[in-house]
Formats: structure tokens, sequence, C-alpha cells
């Protein structure tokens, strides 16, 4: 019986060690991870900075996790079946690495592309006439993409072309296509500008005898800068809506464009 005891003792002594482990190496893989786009908040660093740190801590990032979770895991055992004293800081300290690590995984994996998504920025539902930037034009003087549709490379060998962007945006994002509406020019145009303003965007224009809504969203992670012009105008019996999501920086959005135009027509 006192063997017994005393091996427990061992063992929980040995998880002790183990979560402390967990927690630090959990919470510093997560705060460097972090500091990518903390740097960038801060306006101390370029999003190239960011994810350079990004990229170094997402190959071991889900080990850590994993890791961390099975030491969680043994320490939650010893809470409910062996009763350690301490089992209870062992198991918050090995949880708090094992969010921390995940977190450090999950900001990197956020920013891969899902399989087939193309190497372009900007995303129009009317590829022959996009809606043309007034009210925001100032505000990209010095953005590294130009507004200018079908402009910019590809790769660094590989110019790009209107035909080219519309070809590769139907081949990847079919359904972004012009919304019909049977409602009137004005229901269409509040519930537009509605629906900006409930996905956060700050709307820079709003120009009901224009038909145009102007606005830029901000992410989350990196405070990437991309910018929306929603035109609406009155075709027959049918009011319709195009839409046109541009990114300042990058060749390549990770398919974030796409994914805020489907957010909006969503809420329409």
């Amino acid at each position: 019986m006192n063997t017994s005891r005393i091996e427990l003792g061992t063992i929980g002594k040995i998880v002790n060690i183990l979560a402390l482990l967990a927690a630090l190496a959990g919470l510093g893989l997560g705060l460097y991870a972090l500091s990518g786009p903390l740097g960038v908040w801060l306006g101390l660093t370029d999003f190239r900075s960011g994810f350079s740190i990004l990229q170094k801590v997402n190959p071991i990032a889900d080990q850590v996790a994993l890791g961390c979770l099975l030491v969680t895991l043994v320490a939650i055992a010893g809470l409910l079946f062996f009763r350690w004293g301490n089992s209870r800081r062992l198991t918050g300290l090995a949880l708090l690495g094992t969010v921390t690590a995940a977190l450090a995984y999950y900001v990197p994996e956020s920013f891969r592309p899902p399989p087939g998504t193309p190497p372009i920025h900007d995303i129009t539902t009317d590829t022959v006439n996009p809606p043309q930037f007034v009210a925001i034009a100032p505000l990209r003087a010095n953005a590294a993409n130009s507004m200018v549709y079908g402009s910019g490379r590809i790769s660094e060998d590989t110019e790009l072309t209107p035909e080219t962007l519309a070809r590769m945006q139907q081949e990847a994002y079919p359904d972004i296509v012009p919304q019909r509406f049977s409602e009137s020019l004005d229901t269409v145009f509040n519930r537009a500008v509605a629906a900006a303003e409930q996905l956060g965007w700050d709307i820079v224009a709003a120009v009901r005898s224009d038909g145009r809504i102007e606005a830029t969203d901000t992410t989350f992670w990196f405070r990437f800068k991309d910018d929306v012009i929603i035109k609406i105008t009155r075709e027959g019996d049918e009011t319709v809506l195009n839409a046109r999501s541009l990114s300042r920086v990058g060749v390549g959005d990770v398919g974030k464009n796409a994914a805020r135009l489907r957010e909006f027509f969503a809420l329409l």
C-alpha cells in the first residue's frame, strides 16, 4: 500500500514537471507566434516580418499542441481518479499550454489558401465592366496593388491581364455573380448598407443617387485593408447588385475577397 502511494506520488511529481513544461512550451510558442500580428498592430513591423514568424512556428505548433493535450489529459485523470492534491493546478497549466500552442498553429493555418485558390486579389461580380472606386481612390494612393482591373503579376515573370484574371476567378469562384432582386433600388440599397455595417466594414461613401457604396474591411490578424465597392442599378423589373473586393497589398488573397463577397451576399 505504501509502495503504491510512493509510486503515485512519483508519477504525480513527473506529471507536475510535464505540466509546467507544457505550459512554458505552449505559452512561449503562442506568444512568439502572436508577436507577428502584434508587431503589425503596433506599427513596429510590416506583414512580411509577421508572416516570417508564422512560417517558423507552424511546422512544430501542432506537435507541441498535441503533446500539451496529452499532458492535460493525464492531469485530468489525476484530478478525477488519483486525487493528486495539485491536479487542479496541473490541469490549468497544461490546458494553458494546449490552448496557446493550438492558437499558434491555427493563426498560420488561417492564412493557408484552400486547394485551388488562384494567386489573385481582385474579385468582382462583373469581370467585363467591374465597378470603379471613386471615394476610396485617394485612400489607395500608396497601395501596392493597382485599382486597374487585370493589372499586376501572377508571379515574378508572368504578367496578369484582364482576360486571365476573369478566367482564373470564374474557374475558382463560379458563384461570384451579379445579385438580382425583385425589390426596389432603394430597398436593396438600404439592405446593402445594413449588411456592410453588420459585417463591420468602414463605410467610406454611400451615394444613393448613384447606387454606389464604398467601404473598407480590415482583417483581424494582420490589419490588411481590402476595399469593396457595391454598385446597384435597375434593369427592367429587377434591381441588380454588382460588387468588387480588392486587396491593397499581396499577390494572392488566400480566397479572402471571394469569401467576403459570399458573406455579404448571404446577408442580403
